[in-house]
Formats: C-alpha cells, sequence, structure tokens
C-alpha cells in the first residue's frame, strides 16, 4: 500500500493498523538541536485519545508515545524520528461478523475491491481512524519546529462549531471555553444543548457529523508559492485526508459565493508602518501565499458510520445482507478531529516554513 506519507521538506510516514500490536509514524525533516521530550508529545496525545467522556468511543487506550530514534541527548539530530503507540484495548471478536460484509459507509468494499481481496476488518484496520493518534504524535514535532525557527510562537487553536443542525453562536466565541467542555466548543450555551443532542443519538444507537474550524495565529507572511504549493491547497488536502472529512474552506470559503466583491475584498491600510487588513474573508491566505492574519481553516466531517441501526450492504460473495455495526464507536467522530486537525495545520505550517527558508531565507 503506497501513499502512507504527508509533507515534502517535513515529512511524515504512519504504519499499523487499529487492532495491530501498535501504531506510529516516522517524521523526517526535523532540524537538529530542537529540544524534544515524549512529554511534549504526550501532551496532545492526552487531548485525542478515546474514552474521555461519554461522547466518544469507550475503547480505552492510554497512547503512551515512545520515541524509538532521532534524538540523543534530548535534542533531535536531524535524522528521522520514529515514534510508537502501542495498542492496549483491542477487541477484535467485536468485528468477527462482518469479515466477509461490505459496511454502508465504510471503505471496506474500497479497499477489498482495490487490494485484492486483501482486507483487515478488525476495527477499519488501516482505515481507522485509530491511524490519527499517528498524526498527532507527528503534529506535536511540527509544533516544536515552528518555536524552533520563528521569532514569535504559532499559536495553533481548534473548535468545534456545530454538530448536526446546531451552530455555535459566533458572538459568544471565547476561546477559554474550549477546554471546559468534552466538544472544545468555544461557545457554553451551545455546549449544553450539545450534551442533551448527543445523548439521544447515542442512545438511540445512531451517529451525527460535525464542523470543525482551525485558526493558526502569528503565521509570517510569505508562506505557501504559486502555483502548485499553495499553502491553502495543502491545507485543504491534509485537512481532507483525515478519516471521516468530505468537505473544506478557507476563510469565507462557500460563503464567498454569496457576497459581492466589495463585500468579499479584504481592504488594507496601513498601521504602525506595516500593511493592515481591515478583515479577512480570505482566511489568511491570498494566492497561496500567507498574509500575516489569522489563518482559517473549517472542515466537515460525515457522521460515523458504525451504527447499531440495520443498514442493507453485502458480502464478500456477492449476497445481499442488513449489516448491524458492533464493537465500541464515536456518536460523533468530530469531536476528537478537533486535535487532529490542529495537528495537520502544525504539520502543513512547519513544512511550508521549511520551504520558504529554503528559498528565499528568514
Amino acid at each position: 500500500m503506497s501513499h502512507n506519507s504527508f509533507g515534502h521538506l517535513f515529512r511524515f510516514t504512519t504504519w499499523g493498523e487499529s487492532h495491530g500490536p501498535a501504531i506510529g509514524c516516522v517524521v523526517d525533516g526535523t532540524p537538529p538541536g530542537i529540544a524534544i521530550t515524549p512529554a511534549d508529545i504526550q501532551h496532545w496525545l492526552d487531548r485525542r485519545k478515546p474514552g474521555q467522556s461519554r461522547f466518544v468511543t469507550q475503547r480505552r487506550e492510554p497512547d503512551t508515545v515512545e520515541i524509538l530514534s532521532g534524538m540523543f541527548e534530548g535534542r533531535s539530530t536531524g535524522t528521522p524520528i520514529s515514534l510508537m503507540i502501542r495498542n492496549e484495548d483491542q477487541r477484535s471478536k467485536d468485528y468477527g461478523k462482518i469479515a466477509s460484509q461490505f459496511r454502508p459507509g465504510h471503505a471496506d468494499y474500497t479497499y477489498w475491491a482495490k487490494y485484492q481481496g486483501i482486507r483487515d476488518y478488525r476495527g477499519g484496520g488501516r482505515s481507522s481512524a485509530r491511524e490519527t493518534a499517528s498524526r498527532v504524535a507527528a503534529g506535536a514535532i511540527a509544533r516544536k519546529v515552528l518555536d524552533h525557527i520563528l521569532p514569535q510562537a504559532v499559536e495553533i487553536r481548534g473548535a468545534l462549531v456545530q454538530i448536526g443542525p446546531h451552530k455555535i453562536d459566533r458572538r459568544a466565541w471565547d476561546w477559554g471555553e474550549v477546554e471546559k467542555n468534552p466538544f472544545w466548543s468555544p461557545d457554553a450555551v451551545t455546549a449544553a444543548v450539545w450534551e442533551e443532542y448527543l445523548d439521544s443519538v447515542r442512545k438511540s444507537g445512531s451517529s451525527i457529523g460535525a464542523v470543525v474550524e482551525v485558526v493558526a495565529k502569528n503565521v509570517p507572511v510569505g508562506l505557501g508559492a504559486p502555483l502548485y504549493g499553495k499553502l491553502d491547497a495543502d491545507l485543504a488536502a491534509a485537512m481532507m485526508s483525515i478519516n471521516a472529512v468530505k468537505g473544506v474552506e478557507i476563510g469565507a470559503g462557500f460563503d464567498a459565493a454569496t457576497l459581492s466583491g466589495e463585500e468579499n475584498a479584504d481592504e488594507m491600510r496601513m498601521q504602525d508602518g506595516k500593511v493592515a487588513f481591515l478583515s479577512n474573508k480570505a482566511g489568511g491566505i491570498l494566492g497561496g501565499i500567507s498574509t500575516g492574519q489569522d489563518v482559517v481553516v473549517r472542515f466537515a466531517v460525515k457522521p460515523t458510520s458504525s451504527i447499531n441501526t440495520p443498514r442493507k450492504g453485502v458480502t464478500t460473495e456477492g449476497g445481499e445482507v442488513d449489516v448491524v455495526t458492533t464493537g465500541r464507536h464515536d456518536p460523533c467522530v468530530g469531536i476528537r478531529a478537533v486535535p487532529v486537525g490542529e495537528a495537520m495545520m502544525a504539520i502543513v505550517l512547519a513544512d511550508h516554513l521549511l520551504r520558504h527558508r529554503g528559498q528565499i531565507g528568514l
């Protein structure tokens, strides 16, 4: 299976399956001399790990990271950094019934068809969202790269802005609320609505989708390159590569289609001898190059495909069957996608920072 790597100068490759002995990644392109400890990585993994509330899968994984290479005396050597996370709470027997069935909404059929009948059905195998823990680990390294090179720290924060039909009130946005509720909601009132709503979804055995917003502050001007190295193009690819993501937008995104030219244009003035933008419809990127404003990305996550309600499916032998997926699953996979989106933002920014430094210098 090819295409397991992402990035150019800062590049990572993930490996492992949902119910294998371990998952992990190899991060290449980290400059030498950066102080990195397991705790630096663990902090971000702990935000993503399962079982932290009744609104996510109850699979119990400590997600403890092990650094296998690329470090000496607490600092990066410039060689590949290999990270491993052991799987400790697999229940493969939950998936025995679907070994010969294709679940609607899953990658079962496409993996089986592409790889000539070879498919690890245990928890989805390689297609499982379990893989995203490796991305979060790589994202932790990317954050350290950004901090090491830039004089001003890039602040990357994510939030859930919609679950099902229920959107946050943007006038009530408070980043301080994000860490205080199990939904990463910046709006405390909407978080309470989501709690009641998701309880009903969970008890019915169903699932629902969500929208995640990721914002990067203090991104320097000039990251990204025309025409096929655009920062927003790589961000879109990064977010779309996350499991269950079906749509990505930058800045005003699809709403830009409803705006006039006057409304959409981010006007400029001079402030303290520097260019200052009066709005940010572009999401901090113009012509594929960062403007120095906040980089704003949103992505839509589909409802979790693993549900208890019987759905029409087929078997590997060509039969028809009603499929019921057992096991432990997220009623809204978008909740745990927030730290994953933050990680992919960090990875793309670190990669583009190294590319910019290589071409232009800092």
